[in-house]
């Protein structure tokens, strides 16, 4: 099977939805040179009108993505850095995302808005290092964080394909990871994944942890047999799939590289206690409270959740059960 890296499968998607359907075009800051290594080559390819240089104004390409997207298009919008979004949250809550809401669905607004590189980045500092996507859960907005180069590949297609915007956040810990895929298909949007079963103890990863929890998993093996679910979609989240997965285990612990006040990695655990009785309270991961990710790369990792750390909440965790 050929090897493909999650970047080049974020290219592969992109050209492939271009190909597909002529309303998709693309649309940021140096994308044309391909600045993030996401949109490489495809200018050439597609041309300057379908793979669109901005000014450095995101308020206002953003606002003019709502309006082509209103007009029948399918603008993809690549922010190389995912605190932009704090600057668009106006544009893409308030008008994309309930425009068609608020209009009792005569319109549509399938905007996709492609975050290569979230999260830590060495030496990007706390304003260039930040996981914002409980923050689009929170209002609603369709939001993905896909872990492996597959899943890159088809839930991208999924977002560019759907009716509302879409929020895919390309965490920077999974950007050079590379896996063997033999076929690249549409991954539907909502729908968890269960990458390595087991009957001790559930721990949900999100985005690039999953490979954390899986080597942890592995680690752990001839003490605990640990469950590894990737949730994929942050909103819808699949909270049938998990709760299924804990009802066997009756244990949970959440991974989550964002921080820890009103995260989702609380979220995951109080939709999961309404549903299910736990053998052992829950546990979480996280970035501390009101994290800062510093410049120093020493202190950015001792911010950002560890395998240490994970390895010690699933003892904890069984040994509260015994």
């Amino acid at each position: 099977m050929p090897r493909l890296s999650y970047r080049r499968a974020l290219t592969r998607a992109l050209a492939d939805e271009l190909t597909r359907d002529e309303a998709v075009f693309l649309l940021g800051e140096d994308i044309q040179v391909g600045a993030s290594l996401v949109t490489t080559g495809l200018a050439k390819r597609f041309g300057v009108d379908r793979v669109r240089d901005t000014p450095l104004s995101e308020q206002a390409f953003t606002s003019f993505a709502t309006g082509a997207a209103l007009a029948g298009l399918r603008p993809v919008i690549e922010f190389q850095i995912p605190s932009l979004l704090f600057l668009v949250f106006e544009q893409i809550v308030n008008h994309a995302h309930k425009f068609p809401l608020m209009t009792g669905g005569q319109c549509a607004v399938p905007v996709t808005y492609l975050v290569p590189g979230s999260g830590s980045r060495t030496g990007w500092a706390g304003q260039h290092s930040d996981h914002p996507y409980s923050l689009f859960a929170h209002v609603g907005v369709v939001t993905v964080v896909p872990a492996t180069p597959a899943d890159a590949y088809g839930l991208l297609v999924s977002a560019i394909r759907h009716d509302d915007p879409v929020v895919v956040f390309a965490p920077a810990g999974a950007m050079d990871r590379r896996d063997d895929v033999s076929d690249l298909e549409p991954v539907p949007l909502g729908r968890g994944r269960i990458h390595r079963f087991g009957d001790d103890v559930t721990v949900v990863a999100i985005g690039h942890l999953v490979h954390d929890a899986l080597a942890v998993a592995e680690e752990v093996a001839d003490q605990v047999s640990v469950e590894v679910f990737d949730p994929r979609t942050l909103y819808p989240f699949d909270i049938d799939g998990l709760t299924e997965s804990v009802a066997r285990t009756g244990r949970l612990v959440v991974l989550d590289d964002a921080n820890r006040s009103c995260g989702m990695a609380a979220e995951i655990i109080a939709s999961v206690v309404e549903r299910v009785r736990l053998i052992a309270p829950p546990r979480r991961v996280t970035r501390p409270d009101g994290a800062v990710l510093p410049f120093a790369p020493a202190l950015d990792r001792a911010v950002q959740p560890s395998r240490e750390q994970l390895a010690t909440a699933i003892h904890l965790t069984m040994k509260d059960s015994s």
